[in-house]
């Protein structure tokens, strides 16, 4: 293998999240945010639940051979306990659509939408959320294991859990005391809201963190009961924190990465089969170097996925990059972005991470969560007008690096 090519069998592909860009999802608590004027309406969002073969015949244009999606658990369990064959055998047909291109699913069981019935009786903060989350999660497994064999669980948790209860900038909107003062990175909300702040939201925001963890663990078995032979792991939003080398910004970054990362994997890994990585983000303490930014005035810093790829790697399982992106509406960055992106991954590789695949955030524009539809992370635009589809010309240089399964110029 040449120090520009990637294992034989490699992923390559894109991902979704299902009310990101399905459309017509209106029993979540999202969407009654955007009821009560918290958050934009997410209406039909990208119809991809109406077009979604369409879209795959892009992505294979584009050469994917992976694809990750998330199906909705407010379609597939709209009332407790009670679940909907014909919102299964939606996502079924959505399955064989990839398979009949030639794509792998990769299937996500969650991504931060709740449906109302658990959202309003308290969702992951209830003491019976861990079963609640392993009931649904081995319903859908027993149900498309036969057509996808890769799993994850829970989408970040430690965004989902920062946002809805430490900065209060997603539902259920509640903040910590003094929490603006603290200058990390962070999914902003420039959309106004009512925000519950209290000290007892930092006690909820632990409670939800270790509930999350044993939601995935309690799922992690009951999947393995009903499906044995899938694989099953679990997706997680690094954010790198590093420094310029001085000790004090070392124990900041080391104490960072502890708190984001390794606390929160440390309770789950040994009941995960491989890792997703999610990158977007970093930190670094003391440093004085100005940046580039993206649209959602995060630093442009691709090479950065080296060290959080490493950063997992301490818990040697095979680890798929299951998204990684940059907001970029006039498409001026995203293609050297993934050049370098991809280049930083190899290097990975060379050093003996096990990646098994790379799929790029996002195939399509989507709603962006408490920022609307304004910030454009797709290899595809959207016309939210006309729901016409524009490849970018940043995704013919992807489709070149997948054709060669390797580094290009």
């Amino acid at each position: 293998m040449s120090d520009k090519k990637f294992p034989n069998g490699f992923y390559w592909g894109a991902a979704t999240a299902s009310y990101q860009v399905e459309g017509g999802i209106e029993n979540t608590d999202w969407a009654k945010a955007a009821r009560e004027g918290r958050v934009p309406a997410c209406g039909r969002a990208c119809d991809h639940y109406h077009r979604y073969e369409a879209d795959f015949d892009i992505a294979k244009e584009l050469g994917h051979n992976a694809h990750r999606l998330s199906v909705e658990w407010a379609r597939i369990e709209p009332e407790e306990g009670r679940f909907d064959e014909v919102a299964i055998e939606h996502y079924r047909e959505v399955l064989n659509a990839l398979h009949t291109r030639g794509i792998t699913p990769f299937i996500t069981i969650w991504h931060f939408t709740l449906p109302l019935w658990f959202s309003e009786t308290g969702g992951f903060e209830r003491k019976d959320s861990p079963e609640i989350f392993a009931r649904y999660s081995a319903y859908v497994v027993e149900k498309l294991g036969d057509l996808c064999v890769s799993y994850s669980t829970i989408n970040e948790a430690l965004p989902f859990t920062s946002n809805g209860w430490r900065r209060g900038t997603w539902p259920p909107f509640k903040k910590w005391p003094g929490i603006d003062r603290v200058g990390v990175p962070t999914y902003s909300n420039f959309h106004k809201m009512e925000e519950k702040v209290g000290i007892v939201n930092i006690f909820k925001y632990f409670r939800v963190l270790r509930n999350l963890a044993k939601a995935h663990n309690r799922a992690y078995d009951a999947i393995k009961r009903v499906r044995p032979e899938v694989e099953v792991g679990i997706v997680h939003h690094v954010i790198l924190f590093h420094s310029n080398g001085s000790w004090l910004n070392d124990l900041k970054a080391k104490f960072m990465n502890w708190h984001w990362t390794h606390q929160h994997l440390g309770r789950v890994y040994k009941r995960c089969d491989n890792l997703g990585l999610n990158y977007y983000l970093h930190k670094k303490f003391g440093d004085t170097r100005t940046y580039r930014k993206t649209d959602m005035d995060w630093d442009v810093y691709p090479e950065g996925i080296y060290e959080a790829l490493k950063m997992l790697w301490r818990y040697k399982k095979p680890i798929y990059i299951t998204e990684a992106g940059v907001a970029d509406d006039d498409d001026d960055i995203r293609a050297d972005y993934i050049k370098t992106q991809v280049e930083a991954t190899r290097r990975a590789l060379q050093e003996g991470v096990d990646v098994r695949g790379h799929m790029y955030w996002s195939l399509l524009d989507n709603y962006e969560w408490a920022l609307g539809f304004d910030k454009r992370f797709g290899l595809v635009e959207i016309d939210y007008d006309t729901l016409e589809r524009k490849i970018r010309p940043s995704a013919y240089v992807y489709k070149k690096i997948i054709e060669q399964n390797g580094i290009v110029e």
